[in-house]
């Protein structure tokens, strides 16, 4: 069995509920994985929109997860303390935030990339936005899964 990723929230290629978009509460939608080779060391999240007029637009990125782990909960970017680490979002914030397409643009799809690294921790600086953090972990990737999502504005 290999990698898989799913939300509780929304299946895959169904549309992403507007409480985790910025049009609705903002929140981050719970994720849970499964198969994680067992070299790893440590697991990273992408979050990203290829349809944005403008290009890919990168709505979060985690690193540093715990390779014990098997889900983010709900909300996981507002929990106080330790964990992950958030990358700086293409909106500027180091946490995450939802679908805000255009409206009239069509249907965006939102793909969750998780990759099992193998290094238990990655060294990108506060400052680096979620490219940089996700082509250092693609250098250590293992192994990835997705899950996308779709949102449309009309």
């Amino acid at each position: 069995m290999g990698m898989m990723l799913m939300s509780p929230a929304f299946a895959e290629g169904e549309a992403i509920p507007e409480k985790y978009t910025r049009l609705g509460e903002n929140l981050m939608p719970p994720l849970k994985w499964g198969g994680i080779p067992q070299e790893a060391k440590s697991l990273a999240l992408v979050v990203e929109d290829p349809d944005a007029p403008s290009g890919t637009f990168r709505h979060c990125g985690v690193f540093n997860i715990p390779v014990g782990w098997s889900e983010l909960s709900e909300s996981a970017d507002t929990v106080p303390g330790g964990g992950p680490r958030f990358s700086r979002n293409d909106f500027g914030n180091a946490r995450y935030d939802g679908p805000q397409p255009p409206r009239g643009h069509g249907t965006h799809h939102y793909n969750f990339r998780l990759a099992a690294l193998d290094v238990p921790k990655l060294t990108v600086p506060d400052s680096a936005g979620i490219e940089t953090m996700w082509q250092e972990a693609r250098r250590h990737a293992l192994s990835e899964t997705s899950l996308t999502g779709t949102f449309e504005v009309h």
